[in-house]
């Protein structure tokens, strides 16, 4: 019975918050944040009511299953923006943009934390410099789509943030599950050529295998049933069952195998979305399902905030470096990119500023970082406290550089109700 009430609450107050922010125009995804702080530990928790509130880490821990799962079929339905169709339209530009922008950003995100862990190695240990170098990579797709649509922009910028932004999660799931990979060798302490080098590499490309595998047999599988209930249920199936093998591992002699769930949930997406005639229809109707799974996802995310860490100033101050350099490295990456690559003088000056946000696919890369620990934890409370500010601070940001880009005008901005009125 406590198990179904939390779940419950928690689910009643993202919802509820979520109106509230609609009425100061927030994303809903910080809604759920705070609603999950509410309900955890420090606040509504703090009173030991188990069932109307999280007590403590541990009760959080207990709903371990439902991040894992929600991770799944988030980086599922990043792999099912990869259609060979629309790859084939985004050409050069916009490959070139997103993995130098990606890349950038950890380059400075990790210059500059290992700089701070040696200003202070005690609070600050090397692996969470490095693991929230590859956290500044990712970038929210949720919230700057939810600004392109609510009012409906259109131009060059707009026509170039999209594949940017879905190619930009992509090469952040790469470049986490390399820097964890390194992370956890040093955290473990043996941190050898094996560990740092061919085992992250391996993860990588047997994860890559993985997700190929079970893309295929989804695909075929899928094939057997013609209702759409049955087609979703079958869906669901195999991101559960591959999120299940995903968490595999096993050694071979003296090299530790094992997957990351983000890039096999991935690669299943692409490879489904490439091969199933009718994968749009199912995805479009998997996103309904899905809905109040991401609500917890996001809620238990708030919860798990540790604010006792901001009782040290330095862990503050850690996470105000993290947030400046993460946007110099967006804002310059695509800015210089672009420039190389003779886009429109628009994308050049705008197109960085519309990378800011941050949330889901940077929680996951979080949650999984808890994994290593003390540094995980570190990892996991600045990642939370930069995505409030971004989630706060992105949305309007990414408004005011497509104004300035002159795509938005005044007709575009119209309330989601009048849309769906204008639609049916």
């Amino acid at each position: 019975m406590e198990t179904l009430l939390a779940l419950s609450v928690a689910l009643f107050a993202g919802l509820m918050l979520s109106r509230l922010a609609k009425l100061v125009q927030l994303p809903a995804v910080t809604a759920y944040l705070v609603a999950g702080i509410l309900i955890g530990p420090y606040l509504l928790g703090a009173f030991g009511l188990k069932g109307l509130g999280f007590i403590s880490m541990e009760d959080i821990d207990s709903y371990s299953i439902i991040p894992d799962v929600a991770l799944g079929f988030i980086a599922f339905s990043i792999g099912n923006e990869f259609r060979l169709a629309q790859l084939k339209q985004i050409g050069k530009q916009a490959t070139v943009i997103g993995i130098f922008q990606a890349v950038m950003a950890t380059v400075l995100v990790d210059a500059a934390l290992i700089g701070v862990h040696f200003i202070i190695p005690d609070k600050f240990p090397l692996p969470a410099a490095i693991v929230l170098g590859a956290v500044a990579s990712a970038t929210a797709p949720a919230a700057t789509l939810m600004v392109v649509r609510q009012y409906k922009a259109k131009g060059p910028v707009t026509n170039i943030l999209l594949p940017v932004v879905a190619l930009d999660d992509a090469v952040g799931l790469v470049l986490f599950a390399i820097s964890f990979g390194i992370a956890k060798a040093i955290s473990h302490g043996n941190a050898d050529i094996l560990s740092v080098i061919v085992e992250p590499i391996l993860e990588v490309v047997l994860s890559l295998l993985l997700g190929l595998v079970m893309g295929l047999l989804f695909t075929y599988f899928e094939r057997f049933f013609h209702s759409r209930s049955k087609r979703l249920a079958m869906s669901v199936t195999f991101v559960l069952m591959t999120v299940a093998l995903s968490m595999v591992e096993f050694h071979i002699g003296p090299v530790h195998v094992a997957f990351s769930s983000l890039l096999v949930c991935m690669m299943l997406g692409t490879v489904f979305c490439n091969f199933c005639d009718f994968s749009e229809e199912l995805m479009d109707r998997l996103d309904r399902w899905t809905a109040p799974l991401f609500i917890l996802f996001f809620v238990l995310s708030g919860a798990e905030l540790e604010l006792s860490v901001f009782k040290d100033y330095m862990i503050v101050l850690i996470g105000v470096v993290y947030i400046i350099v993460r946007c110099l490295g967006k804002y310059f990456g695509a800015s210089i990119s672009s420039r190389l690559t003779k886009c429109d003088p628009n994308i050049v000056k705008y197109l960085g500023i519309t990378l800011f946000p941050q949330a889901g696919v940077a929680l996951g890369m979080a949650i999984k970082a808890e994994t290593l620990g003390e540094p995980g934890i570190i990892v996991a409370n600045i990642t939370l406290f930069s995505v409030l500010i971004y989630e706060l601070v992105g949305p309007f940001l990414t408004k005011l550089a497509l104004q300035k880009a002159g795509e938005i005008t005044p007709e575009g901005k119209t309330s989601a109700r009048e849309t769906v009125k204008q639609t049916n």
